[in-house]
């Protein structure tokens, strides 16, 4: 709900997010630290996004044309040069990209409902 309260008219959308608490290391391509990286002004991603469909569809449609492999539609619309609003959110909300999320979501959800319940 907070997210469709702060970009609901916003031409630009936007997405939940978290700000980054990882130490988050540059590799240097050889297996080996490069730097780190400082987590000032980092977030993570997460979902739902919420962007007016005509922008969203042009950002789709130019990114497939061009053959950029976006990783979420949040970088789609960066792409055309616009800048989508974070809506601070918390960590259980969990971006489900791999089997490996699925399974913490899952165990999320089971202690979620061992806690309801009494358990």
């Amino acid at each position: 709900q907070r997210l469709i309260n702060e970009v609901a008219f916003s031409p630009e959308g936007g997405l939940l997010g978290i700000p980054v608490r990882d130490t988050i290391k540059r590799e240097t391509g050889q297996g080996r630290v490069a730097t780190t990286v400082p987590r000032v002004g980092l977030w993570r991603a997460q979902t739902p996004q919420l962007f007016p469909l005509d922008t969203l569809t042009t950002a789709l449609d130019q990114a497939h044309s061009s053959g950029r492999d976006c990783t979420d539609e949040a970088e789609a619309i960066e792409q055309l040069s616009l800048t989508p609003r974070l809506v601070e959110s918390d960590w259980c909300n969990l971006k489900i990209t791999s089997p490996a999320d699925l399974v913490l979501a899952e165990l999320i959800l089971e202690q979620q409902a061992i806690h309801r319940c009494g358990g």
